[in-house]
């Protein structure tokens, strides 16, 4: 990861060691929801599934995803930071 954005030298880690630590709360709060609403939309295609192989599956699904979920949450926590504290 650079260390300053290369247009506006927007300093990404702030200094702290564990800056990005909220952003695994707001990766959370993106994966949660995801993962609800692939469960819901299996269960209409696969009724006869139990609750936990339908979430199983979601969670299957969703894992692609982490990478893209992990830096989006990361642009939204650092987006956060910067309007709580500029």
């Amino acid at each position: 990861m650079n260390e300053q954005c290369p247009i506006c030298g927007l300093e990404f880690g702030r200094g702290d060691p564990g800056y990005f630590t909220g952003a695994m709360y707001v990766s959370y709060a993106i994966s949660i929801p995801l993962i609800a609403l692939l469960t819901l939309l299996e269960y209409f295609f696969l009724p006869g599934w139990s609750l936990f192989r339908l979430v199983l599956l979601a969670s299957v699904l969703c894992l692609p995803l982490i990478p893209a979920i992990w830096q989006y949450s990361r642009v939204i926590w650092i987006h956060f930071d910067r309007w709580l504290d500029p």
